[in-house]
């Protein structure tokens, strides 16, 4: 660069109009105050630089606290509903198809039935009706009839225990032949 001073700059021993006449003779006399002179730091994109770096991990943080909004609704609900609704945004962020996501939040907002309680106590009480007795669910509470085994109180011991079973068994009975005029004449379940 000829001409040029070292350490060219609005620094001591220059002024503005020394600094906009060593530039060029054509060029404007007041200059921006985002100009700098050569060799000197550019603070205006170092400022843009930090801004904009820290603008796209707030957009990325934003995008991804949305993006798990389903999850964390349906985090209150059943276990297989909250499963259902984290697989589809899984699928809705590494697909980018924004139905999954939609679909995962409406899913999320809709409480589905309990069918798995309803039809558990069914299949006990058929379990009881036919003398089998039940397996004990993990998920549920003891029982009465764990909690008396555990103090060693028995049900045969009770008055009208063996009433108890004469019912069961004429129960069971009648649901077997009931099933099985069924199966004769080709009725439900006999496609």
């Amino acid at each position: 660069m000829q001409g040029a001073k070292p350490g060219l700059g609005f620094g001591p021993g220059y002024s503005e109009e020394e600094y906009v006449s060593d530039l060029h003779p054509a060029g404007p006399h007041h200059l921006p105050g985002f100009i700098t002179a050569p060799g000197d730091t550019d603070t205006l994109m170092v400022g843009v630089g930090i801004f904009l770096i820290g603008a796209v991990l707030m957009v990325g943080i934003f995008y991804l606290h949305l993006h798990s909004l389903p999850e964390r609704m349906a985090h209150k609900s059943q276990k297989f509903q909250f499963e259902i609704v984290a697989v589809l945004c899984l699928l809705a962020l590494f697909t980018h198809n924004h139905l999954f996501w939609v679909i995962g939040l409406f899913l999320a907002m809709i409480d589905l039935p309990d069918f798995s309680s309803p039809l558990r106590r069914i299949a006990g009480s058929v379990e009881k009706m036919a003398g089998v007795p039940p397996e004990e669910d993990p998920t549920e509470r003891p029982s009465e009839a764990a909690a008396h085994a555990a103090t060693g109180v028995s049900d045969a011991t009770k008055p009208g225990a063996a009433k108890s079973v004469v019912k069961t068994s004429a129960a069971v009975d009648e649901i077997k032949s009931k099933i099985q005029r069924d199966l004769k004449r080709g009725g439900p379940g006999n496609a």
